[in-house]
């Protein structure tokens, strides 16, 4: 059964769904995990709380680069508050395998940006106070 599964993660990586940018997105978040180097940048259309449209773009490992391809076709149609509730459930499901506490960072990195852009959020809080501080002693 892992095998099936292993199969289609790597189709999603090879062959990522929905990857490339939108022109004027209503949401839009982007994250990175500076420990690995992966990144993501989650990009929605919303129509009366609805996504009707989502892109994403990023590099990384194939965990990273799957799991967003595949959340990407699942969350077209979804409400932003059913989006809001979801989970790390959510996506291991979609990926179907067992995850080290490694990799299940890179599962849900685009889980992460995927909510911030749903509730809206334009950075962590006190990330751009980190970002100010970089570089000064």
């Amino acid at each position: 059964m892992h095998d099936l599964y292993a199969e289609e993660i790597i189709d999603h990586y090879r062959y990522p769904r929905n990857k490339g940018s939108m022109e004027k997105p209503d949401l839009v978040y982007h994250d990175s995990n500076p420990f690995c180097g992966d990144e993501v940048t989650i990009m929605l259309k919303v129509e009366d709380g609805r996504v009707v449209d989502v892109k994403w773009q990023g590099h990384g490992c194939t965990i990273s680069q799957a799991s967003a391809s595949m959340l990407s076709e699942e969350i077209k149609g979804k409400t932003l508050e059913e989006l809001r509730h979801w989970g790390k459930e959510e996506v291991l499901d979609l990926l179907g395998i067992p995850l080290g506490p490694v990799r299940i960072k890179c599962a849900l990195l685009p889980l992460k940006a995927l909510k911030a852009a749903a509730w809206g959020i334009t950075t962590w809080p006190h990330e751009e106070e980190e970002e100010e501080g970089k570089g000064t002693v």
